[in-house]
């Protein structure tokens, strides 16, 4: 005959009724069941339900979450609920479909291989024929300036305006999004902002900022506040560190850098302006070749 835990509870409360010590229940059973026998732990604990008053061996029906819910029925219902919303969290799913963390982390990661990550931030959505351009347009550039080794890059400065804005950024963990296997990494477009702001012009070289020219409140950027205000504050800084040296500052297609007033604006002999230009090519979004521009 196999015992099982009842019948060896039936002994252990035979032995109680006997009033048998709880060690001497122990060497009893162990005598007659050697490697069978429960531990002594055990009928510690069964005597301790009896002196309460417990008269059933039986296991009392317990509450709660079945054992497991990793079900299909389960796997898919996470699964649609990440297709519905990229950002849900933990605790979403633990309220909508009632199971437990320890359950969802196995879902998400056991059977449907997903990963939380942040979007990577992009300044625009560019063609593959955009891209491309891009590339080649760079290539250009290193092939010029012998991969960034000339002592040329040196006599190079670049700028452009930009608002500073007052306002709470989404955090990285806003961020995050829910990836599958076999997904790409998720990008985000920068987007626009239309809270309190100043306008600033940030220059800077390749051993880091030179100047910054906030514009006065009520103005705008126009040829007249960059060549006689700006462009001015910017040449006496750059001439603190260089002041005999050929330099060209960069800039973007901006109005105020193109037009006829900044172009025959009376500057320094030794200083050339310069447009950013992709040779003609289609590379869109021209204006993010300044490298000022795509930083700020």
């Amino acid at each position: 005959m196999e015992l099982n835990r009842e019948h060896f509870r039936a002994f252990i409360f035979h032995n109680f009724r006997r009033g048998l010590s709880r060690q001497e229940c122990f060497d009893e059973l162990n005598s007659l069941y050697s490697d069978k026998v429960p531990s002594y732990s055990t009928v510690k604990n069964w005597y301790n339900e009896f002196n309460r008053g417990r008269c059933s061996i039986q296991d009392e029906s317990r509450a709660g979450r079945p054992k497991s819910v990793v079900v299909p029925e389960k796997i898919n219902a996470v699964r649609e609920l990440i297709k519905q919303d990229r950002h849900v969290t933990y605790r979403e799913i633990e309220a909508s479909l009632d199971i437990s963390m320890t359950s969802i982390n196995k879902i998400l990661h056991e059977h449907l291989s997903v990963k939380k990550i942040c979007s990577r931030w992009i300044p625009h959505n560019l063609t593959n024929a955009q891209k491309k351009a891009r590339v080649d347009w760079c290539k250009e550039m290193l092939e010029k300036y012998i991969q960034g080794t000339s002592k040329a890059v040196y006599n190079i400065y670049t700028g452009d305006e930009s608002w500073i804005y007052a306002y709470e950024p989404e955090i990285k963990q806003q961020s995050t999004v829910w990836v599958f296997q076999d997904e790409a990494k998720p990008t985000k477009v920068v987007r626009g902002r239309s809270t309190s702001k100043q306008m600033i012009a940030c220059f800077f070289g390749i051993n880091g900022h030179v100047a910054t020219v906030a514009l006065e409140q009520r103005r705008t950027v126009n040829s007249e506040w960059y060549t006689t205000i700006c462009l001015p504050e910017v040449i006496g800084e750059i001439r603190k560190k260089q002041k005999n040296r050929r330099i060209i500052l960069h800039h973007d297609n901006a109005s105020s850098h193109t037009s006829t007033q900044t172009k025959t604006a009376r500057l320094p002999s030794s200083f050339i302006v310069e447009n950013y230009r992709c040779n003609g090519m289609h590379c869109g979004f021209p204006e993010n070749y300044s490298a000022a521009n795509a930083g700020l």
